[in-house]
């Protein structure tokens, strides 16, 4: 059974973070590759979302590109909020710890609003999350790794780093993929890294 049919875990609703989950996306194979820049100054780095093309850019300043992926934003009815926020809480190893399927992973966390956070999920080509932000767990782990306490974002339904910078995105279907098994979410491996440095110089 597909992951679409087997579980329904919301991404926003009060302030019950730990209630937030989305479905997770782990591809075997290393068939998906993102590549980020490691920045010359943390401070000046700053993430940028458009949810009308479900782009994600994070910048240095205003003119370095560190990296450009594909997101999965909140579908109607559901939408991942518009505006200006800051991260301030990030977990690499954050499960579930409601019901239902408590302890379902929600890797490389970066929370930017109460219960709206970046994670590692399945990336849709459509908005189909219930407001939080899936990344594949390739871009996720680089995001994470890019970010910090205090890194700002920036949400609005479109940018000029659309016009810039989207052609640089690799679009991602994993709409159709299924879950994998239980005994692989579940163990602690889960977590591990995907291989090669996270960051490369540019």
């Amino acid at each position: 059974m597909r992951h679409i049919s087997r579980l329904l875990l919301l991404c926003a609703g009060g302030s019950l973070l730990l209630l937030t989950g989305c479905q997770t996306a782990h591809v075997a194979g290393g068939s998906y590759h993102v590549t980020a820049y490691r920045p010359h100054d943390p401070s000046k780095v700053k993430v940028k979302l458009s949810t009308s093309t479900q782009n994600l850019f994070v910048m240095e300043g205003d003119d370095r590109l560190l990296m450009a992926v594909q997101a999965n934003v909140g579908k109607p009815g559901a939408p991942t909020p518009h505006g200006h926020f800051t991260i301030y809480s990030k977990q690499k190893e954050r499960r579930r710890a409601s019901e239902p399927d408590r302890g379902y992973p929600m890797a490389y966390w970066c929370e930017f609003a109460p219960a709206y956070g970046f994670h590692e999920g399945f990336v849709w080509p459509v908005p189909h999350t219930h407001g939080c932000v899936r990344l594949h767990r390739e871009a996720a782990a680089r995001l994470f790794a890019l970010t910090r306490i205090g890194t700002p974002v920036e949400i609005e339904s479109s940018l000029p780093e659309d016009k810039k910078y989207g052609n640089l995105v690799r679009r991602l279907d994993q709409s159709r993929d299924p879950d994998p098994p239980r005994s692989q979410l579940m163990s602690p491996s889960w977590f591990n890294d995907p291989p090669g440095p996270l960051l490369v110089d540019q």
